[in-house]
């Protein structure tokens, strides 16, 4: 056999002077799945596959941080944080781990069905095509998993006999290899990636606080996909299977926490005349382990407290049909999920528990809208069925107005968000700070309103909105004793909340470079005035790209006002800013080099207050080698 290497259709040289070239448009769509989108008058940030590669980061999740208001539960990266304070964050909707944010993988959901939080190892960067985030509920599409907004993950497309491969090292003795497949004929394709990663990490509590009992933070995993496609003239269909097994520290000798679980998916796409039809059902089985302990004050010693086994499982289903008319646009439908899991906790020296149960959700859905002349007005609402937390109705209504480069859009809505099983029954440690379950929590409300404005000239675009969010019966972490030994919270129903502020955001582009400039103002408090945790005020991001023939150079920076590790608003986190960059070049039409920098300046930083303060990751580099070409016999 003879194997022969030709040159990629879309070489880096080409994928970054196309990139250069032109502005993408301001997006007006929601993405429902890979084939289905729904209009809605909302503020959508798309970044493409070169927007996603000139931001430094080994998870998608730092990635993200370019775009302001995007935040995990607290600010320590993936690598190093514990999967359950990995939930999402838009707009300042926080203070707890679970995610106000519905993530979509090829339109399928990737929040834990147990807690709501993401595991940002199943994602590889360099094989995410684009990720589109729309904050706020202004779709009555989506489920309660989107009262803060949702994101849009979509895989690279598949390519004719496309082989890829990339290994990258860094400091901390950190190494990554990643490899992937694909090929592409008129009615199949096919494609299949991995990746595996270890690193050392780093400490989490800083130098003069340290003892015996303290060892650095991080994760070694490896995660992979595969996924088989059909291409029919009006039928399409996919099944996907993709799997993940993670091992963590947790910055202490006894404290570490480890993942497997996989994912079967498949989808079913037709078009009818002018109509499209989507089915898709998913199944995933997941088991997590973890181990707690109590420190002493001196950080010297520490006490095994509770080991945790959380087996859990989802089955969900969703039918979609959109219906396209002269001036008008509908979309309807309905999904369900049947989560199933328990927290099988063995205390030290009290005992063992056994808590959790089986959480249906269901609903079925209208979403439309009809144009005249310039205007287009949006209507929608969704009615769903919580199990036990009962049945609840979330409408949402806009316009958009569009004149030349100019848009104006405003929309209101109402939504929801059940808690989790993981918020009902399973309690969680982080360091001397222990966070207990709570059965007897309640559903949470949100009642939304934004209204925007849009420019999308030749080489330049621009967008700011106002929004406004109040919340009644938010979940959140209520301090219940506080000790310099032993600080104990509850998940509780806090009563009122307030977030309100404006985003603005602007790319200029001169010939080879792009200016990209985002900033979020974020007044979140509860009706008591103390502020919502873990939301800073202000948040900020700046990036200069170059990208020319086959180089990419991009720098960037990012910055955070003080935000609170509690809803007392005793632990204060002071602001900061770090900077990155990131450097592509191709040796050769199939070779390129690539290299990172995050946190270039050695900015330090805290994380959280547990009740010893916790820092963030130093400075961190990685450089390596990747190969992309096609291969056929």
């Amino acid at each position: 056999m003879n194997v022969k290497i030709v040159m990629m259709a879309c070489s880096p040289a080409l994928l970054f002077a196309q990139a250069a070239d032109k502005l993408d448009p301001v997006r007006t769509e929601i993405t429902v799945n890979e084939k289905i989108a729904a209009e809605a008058p909302a503020s959508i940030t798309v970044l493409n596959r070169l927007q996603v590669q000139a931001n430094p980061g080994v998870n998608v999740d730092d990635r993200l941080r370019s775009i302001p208001g995007f935040t995990l539960f607290r600010r320590s990266s993936s690598v190093v944080a514990n999967p359950t304070t990995q939930g999402i964050s838009l707009r300042g909707l926080g203070s707890s781990g679970a995610s106000r944010t519905l993530v979509l993988w090829d339109g399928v959901p990737a929040n834990d069905p147990f807690g709501g939080w993401v595991y940002w190892t199943r994602f590889s960067p360099e094989d995410i095509d684009r990720v589109e985030v729309a904050r706020g509920a202004s779709t009555s599409v989506f489920g309660d998993r989107a009262i803060g907004g949702s994101i849009q993950l979509f895989s690279r497309p598949a390519e004719p006999w496309r082989v890829h491969g990339a290994y990258e090292g860094g400091n901390k003795n950190t190494h990554q290899l990643s490899g992937g497949f694909s090929h592409l004929r008129p009615r199949w394709a096919f494609s299949t990636q991995g990746r595996a990663f270890r690193t050392d990490g780093y400490y989490i509590i800083e130098d003069g606080r340290r003892g015996s009992a303290d060892t650095k933070a991080g994760v070694d995993f490896v995660a992979g996909d595969m996924r088989l496609d059909y291409l029919g003239a009006k039928d399409r269909f996919f099944l996907k299977f993709d799997a993940l097994a993670e091992d963590r520290a947790n910055g202490t000798v006894l404290q570490r926490n480890s993942t497997s679980l996989g994912t079967l998916s498949g989808q079913y796409f037709r078009e009818i005349g002018n109509d499209n039809l989507s089915l898709t059902a998913w199944h995933g089985r997941e088991e997590f382990h973890a181990s707690f302990s109590a420190i002493a004050a001196n950080r010297l010693t520490e006490r095994l407290t509770m080991r945790q086994q959380v087996p859990a499982d989802v089955t969900g289903a969703a039918a979609l049909y959109r219906l396209r008319r002269s001036g008008a646009n509908a979309l309807f439908g309905g999904d369900f999920t049947r989560v199933e899991g328990y927290s099988i906790e063995t205390s030290f020296p009290t005992g063992f528990s056994n808590r959790g149960g089986v959480q249906w959700q269901r609903g079925a859905f209208l979403q439309g809208d009809v144009k005249a002349g310039p205007l287009k007005l949006f209507g929608g609402g969704r009615i769903h069925a919580a199990g036990a937390q009962g049945a609840f109705f979330s409408p949402s209504a806009g316009f958009a107005i569009g004149r030349k480069q100019w848009r104006g859009r405003g929309t209101v809505y109402r939504s929801f968000r059940a808690p989790t099983l993981n918020e009902l029954y399973r309690e969680f440690r982080a360091g001397n700070a222990v966070t207990r379950a709570n059965d007897a929590l309640k559903p949470e409300f949100a009642f939304g309103s934004e209204l925007g404005l849009d420019y999308t000239g030749e080489t330049t675009r621009a967008s700011v909105t106002f929004f406004r969010t109040s919340l009644s019966d938010l979940v959140t972490n209520v301090t219940l004793l506080s000790t310099p030994a032993l600080i104990e919270r509850q998940r509780r129903n806090a009563g009122a909340a307030l977030t309100r502020g404006v985003e603005a955001s602007m790319n200029q582009r001169w010939r080879d470079l792009r200016l990209e400039l985002a900033w979020l103002y974020s007044e979140s408090r509860f009706a008591n005035r103390l502020r919502i945790p873990q939301v800073p005020k202000h948040a900020g991001n700046a990036i200069l790209m170059w990208a020319k023939g086959k180089t990419l150079v991009s720098g960037g920076l990012r910055s955070f006002s003080a935000q609170y590790e509690d809803e007392l608003n005793t632990f204060r986190l002071p602001g900061y800013a770090t900077v990155q960059m990131a450097l592509r070049h191709g040796l050769t039409d199939q070779v390129s080099a690539i290299a990172s920098w995050e946190n270039l300046l050695d900015r330090r930083f805290y994380t959280g207050f547990t009740p010893v303060p916790a820092i963030g990751a130093p400075r961190l580099w990685r450089a390596g080698l990747r190969w992309e070409g096609r291969v056929r016999k």
